[in-house]
């Protein structure tokens, strides 16, 4: 089993259930495809490094999360990766392969 760790930034103009929403359906992905979700952790809001732009807007927060999964292929980890590229809600994202 390959271990990995899947951190992801949600837009903070999103309402508090919708942001619940979008870190659920993302994990949700990752399990339907195949990966063995074995910790959510949620760190709240907290403020970028840098201003990220996305389309017309730059926001300066986000809600942070990050995962860590347990996959045998990486099936799981790609389809994340392309849902979260094309997503409105995921302002950026970061998948780590976690060597043991």
């Amino acid at each position: 089993m390959r271990k990995y760790e899947i951190m992801f930034i949600v837009k903070p103009t999103l309402q508090e259930e919708e942001i619940k929403k979008t870190a659920s359906n993302f994990q949700k992905t990752l399990e339907t495809n195949g990966a063995k979700v074995t910790n959510v952790d949620a760190w709240g809001q907290r403020p970028l490094a840098y201003e990220i732009k996305v389309g017309n807007d730059t926001y300066k927060s986000g809600y942070y999360f990050v995962v860590n999964i347990e996959s045998a292929s990486d099936k799981a980890v790609k389809e994340f990766d392309r849902l979260a590229l094309i997503s409105n809600d995921i302002i950026r994202h970061l998948i780590i392969n976690k060597e043991d």
